[in-house]
């Protein structure tokens, strides 16, 4: 049986009367309180009264219906209307604001919100993003209130933003945000408001290598614009957590004045790995390459490969590639992790390895890079250093994408999903 469904958009402003219909106020907003169950109970009303604004408990409401608000009680309690913990008036924090669809990772923006009577309790069950609520309430009495199924979004996938109500003392919950991949994460950071972003960034924060990996998939205008929030220290630690090709990016765009302060901060390693990456111009295979990778003697076997891969703390799009080296240290092959797992353990890594036949220096501009991965139908590629030919470093396919789509191009592809 479907519920029948009550707009906040139609109960703000009501008004409130007695059992025979005498007057008493009307009213100013629905009061929910949130983190205790999946559709968030009505705990009161705000309404107004003589000029005040009093609060009045769901319980001693008779009557919850569209411009049209029943009190059951003898008389008003005058007690002033006060948040509490955990309370959010649906109206005035919520209404025509963004919130977090958890399906999919999406910003909608709360055009109404839906109310229904389940077992005798009121309360939300979901929230209308389409345009039909504006369009009710610019043309009143003309449009049905009917809402299309498809067109309510279900509470149980909704987060909202309440940075903006300090005094609700709630925040994102990091496991809600956890399910979601780090792309869909940084596009919500990226559609949303800078305090919005920060409040996203704020409940990943509770995974250090999460806030990170959602570092990596920002632009480089947020992230510019999160990381100068931050001091020398807190910069440093997140970066020191991120891959060395993506904290250099970072780095970068750190105001020039603290780039040094920010760099010295970081661990020997990491530093030196940034500093080497930074010394490459941003468009070419050097400046977008990562120095994370695995290369083995031809005296290894395919057992020696796997353990590396196990044991190596690169990220895994940089372990596409084994590279197979000579005793020179100069690239005779490459082998996959694929070939790798269908082979003997005991047989030596040359004879699952491929040749050397695609490979790009450090100075290579990034077209070229794009070619050669095209040309060999290739996931990544090794850099060489042209003076020494030893291998430096691997670019992956993901990189050139990142680089050479237009800034905001996964925004503007969520888009037209959304209208497909």
């Amino acid at each position: 049986m479907a519920l029948e469904l009550t707009h906040v958009s139609s109960l703000v402003r009501a008004p409130l009367v007695d059992r025979d219909g005498g007057r008493i106020g009307r009213v100013v907003d629905v009061i929910v309180r949130v983190g205790t169950a999946a559709h968030p109970p009505i705990t009161g009303l705000i309404v107004r009264i003589g000029g005040r604004e009093l609060f009045v408990k769901i319980a001693k409401i008779a009557q919850l219906s569209p411009n049209r608000v029943v009190f059951a009680a003898e008389r008003v309690d005058l007690r002033k209307f006060e948040r509490r913990p955990g309370e959010l008036l649906l109206a005035k924090d919520l209404m025509a604001r963004h919130l977090i669809n958890l399906v999919g990772g999406r910003l909608i923006t709360a055009n109404e919100i839906e109310l229904a009577q389940v077992d005798g309790t009121w309360e939300v069950v979901g929230v209308d993003a389409g345009r039909r609520p504006l369009l009710r309430r610019l043309l009143p009495g003309r449009l049905s209130s009917h809402i299309h199924p498809k067109a309510l979004v279900d509470w149980e996938s909704i987060e909202p933003f309440v940075g903006h109500v300090p005094s609700a003392r709630l925040r994102i919950p990091y496991r809600k945000l956890a399910k979601l991949h780090p792309a869909q994460i940084a596009d919500l950071v990226e559609a949303a408001s800078h305090e919005e972003g920060e409040e996203i960034i704020e409940a990943v924060g509770a995974d250090r290598e999460l806030e990170a990996d959602v570092f990596e998939e920002l632009d480089v205008e947020h992230q510019a614009e999160f990381v100068n929030s931050r001091s020398d220290v807190e910069a440093a630690r997140l970066m020191s957590r991120m891959a060395p090709d993506e904290a250099a990016d970072l780095i970068a765009a750190v105001d020039q004045e603290r780039r040094m302060a920010v760099l010295e901060l970081l661990p020997a390693p990491q530093r030196q790995k940034v500093r080497n990456l930074l010394s490459y111009h941003p468009d070419t295979a050097g400046g977008v390459m990562s120095p994370d990778f695995i290369v083995l003697p031809e005296t290894a076997n395919v057992a020696d490969a796997l353990d590396a891969i196990r044991t190596s703390s690169a990220a895994h799009e940089s372990l596409q590639l084994i590279f197979v080296v000579d005793a020179g240290g100069l690239p005779v092959g490459q082998v996959t992790p694929v070939a790798l797992i269908r082979a003997n353990p005991a047989s030596l890594i040359t004879t699952v390895q491929r040749p050397n036949a695609a490979k790009v220096y450090v100075d290579n501009d990034l077209d070229q890079v794009a070619r050669k991965l095209s040309d060999f139908n290739l996931m990544a590629i090794p850099v060489l250093d042209r003076a020494t030919k030893m291998v430096v470093g691997v670019v992956t396919i993901d990189d050139v994408i990142d680089v050479l789509l237009p800034q905001g191009w996964r925004r503007d592809l969520a888009g037209d999903e959304d209208q497909a």
